[in-house]
């Protein structure tokens, strides 16, 4: 997932410390078992984007983001207990932390707007012609 165990890597130039990030075991709250009470599997991830080192430009992106996971005061919330241990939960918690911050990076293309071609109006044209034929043939005839 990163290639230093002290920092999540997002791209080449781009890395969250781990210190920037907090990271909480708690209770997972699934269907009673064995050790349903005992054991604090899943991991609560807080990362609080303003006052991250990450680029103002990924900062700005995140923070208008309208995804339920990122608060008012722009402090993101992951809360990982799909796995049964702990580790896992906290590698599937920095991995989701990892895609969103991906997910921001990417600079999509502004959509160039294209006219029909004159083809593709005049096909339009004659189909809507039928059409309209068809339907004045299901007229009644004393009309």
């Amino acid at each position: 997932m990163h290639r230093n165990s002290n920092a999540v890597e997002i791209s080449a130039g781009v890395r969250i410390p781990l210190e920037e990030i907090e990271l909480t075991a708690m209770r997972a709250q699934s269907a009673g078992g064995q050790a349903v009470n005992k054991v604090s599997s899943a991991i609560h991830l807080r990362f609080d984007i303003s006052a991250s080192s990450l680029p103002a430009v990924y900062k700005e992106r995140l923070l208008r983001l309208s995804d339920q996971r990122i608060n008012k005061e722009g402090v993101l919330i992951i809360k990982a207990q799909q796995h049964r241990t702990q580790e896992r939960n906290r590698a599937a918690a920095l991995e989701r932390l990892r895609e969103l911050v991906r997910s921001v990076a990417v600079v999509r293309k502004k959509r160039i707007a294209t006219r029909p071609t004159a083809g593709s109006r005049q096909r339009r044209l004659d189909a809507k012609g039928r059409r309209g034929k068809t339907k004045a043939l299901r007229r009644s005839i004393d009309e």
